[in-house]
C-alpha cells in the first residue's frame, strides 16, 4: 500500500517550503515530478507507456505486475506494453471473456476506476477474478485514460495487479490515477506516427501468434484425433500448468515437435 504517510508528508512539505516562501515536494510530488521530465523526452508512445509502468511499480509498493490496455478502433482491446508476462495473460483473459477491471475502465462511459482488493469470491467478474486468483493475483486497480478529457485517440486504461489480498488500496487508486492523467497527457503529444507504427507491430505480432498457434493445434489434432477445439484446450491447459504464454507453449511445439508432445489429459 502506499498508505495516508506519503501523501501527509507532501502536504506538509508543501505547505512549509526550506525557503519559507516556495513550496517543498514531498516524496511523491518529487517521483512525478522526475516522470514528468522523462516522458516529455520519451521518443515513442511505446516509451511513455513502459516509463509510466514503471513508474507504477516503483509508487505502488504492492504492485506486482503492470499494463496497459488499448481500445482498437473495432472495438477490441490489446496490451501494448506490460512489466511482465502475467499482466499480458490477465489482460488477454479479459478480453476474452469480455469482463473485467481493465475491459470495464478502457471503454468509453465506463468506470474511472474498477478497483478489487480481493479477487477471492468476487461476482462482477464471474469468470475472469477466479481465473486471475488461479494465476496467483488477488487484487487489482484500473484506471481509465484521463477520464472524461481528450487523449489523443488514445482510449484505454492502466493496469495494476497484486498477489497480496487487500494489497491495493484508496491511496494507490489515487496516484494511479494521476498515472494515467500523465499517461493520457503525454501521448496526446506524442506524434501521431509513432502511435499507428505501434499499432501496426501489434498486429503483426498478434497474426504471428496466430499462425503458430494454429500450427501447434493442427500438430495435435493429427497426433490425437481430436477437434481443433479440444486442441486448443489442450494448449490453454498446459500454458497454465507451466505458467508460459500460450503462444511460447505454441511455438515451441511448432518448432520442436519431433522431440516433444503435451501431456495427456
Amino acid at each position: 500500500m502506499t498508505g495516508e504517510q506519503d501523501w501527509q508528508l507532501d502536504r506538509t512539505a508543501f505547505a512549509s517550503g526550506s525557503d519559507g516562501s516556495r513550496p517543498g515536494l514531498g516524496p511523491l510530488a518529487e517521483q512525478f515530478a522526475q516522470l514528468t521530465a522523462t516522458l516529455l523526452a520519451a521518443p515513442s508512445v511505446k516509451d511513455v507507456l513502459q516509463r509510466v509502468l514503471d513508474a507504477a511499480t516503483v509508487m505502488v509498493p504492492a504492485a506486482d505486475v503492470a499494463s496497459f490496455t488499448l481500445l482498437d478502433p473495432d472495438g477490441g482491446f490489446h496490451t501494448p506494453a506490460e512489466t511482465h508476462d502475467l499482466a499480458t495473460d490477465l489482460d488477454v483473459l479479459q478480453y476474452r471473456f469480455r469482463e473485467g477491471p481493465c475491459v470495464e475502465a478502457a471503454i468509453p462511459g465506463g468506470p474511472a476506476v474498477a478497483i478489487c482488493p480481493d479477487l477471492a469470491g468476487e461476482r462482477r467478474w464471474p469468470r475472469w477474478a477466479p481465473a486471475a486468483a488461479d494465476l496467483g493475483v488477488r487484487s487489482v486497480i484500473a484506471t481509465a485514460l484521463l477520464p472524461g478529457a481528450p487523449t489523443g485517440g488514445s482510449v484505454g486504461a492502466l493496469n495494476v495487479y497484486s498477489r497480496v489480498p487487500g494489497g491495493l488500496d484508496k491511496a494507490d487508486r489515487d496516484v494511479l490515477l494521476l498515472l494515467a492523467t500523465h499517461a493520457s497527457l503525454a501521448l496526446a503529444t506524442t506524434d501521431a506516427v509513432t502511435r499507428a507504427e505501434l499499432q501496426a507491430a501489434h498486429l503483426h505480432k498478434a497474426i504471428e501468434s496466430r499462425d503458430v498457434i494454429g500450427q501447434a493445434k493442427g500438430i495435435i489434432m493429427a497426433r490425437r484425433g481430436v477437434s481443433a477445439e479440444d486442441a486448443f484446450d489442450v494448449l490453454r491447459r498446459t500454458s497454465q500448468d507451466l505458467n508460459v504464454k500460450l503462444a511460447d507453449v505454441a511455438s515451441t511445439l511448432a518448432t520442436r515437435h519431433t522431440e516433444i508432445d503435451l501431456p495427456a489429459r
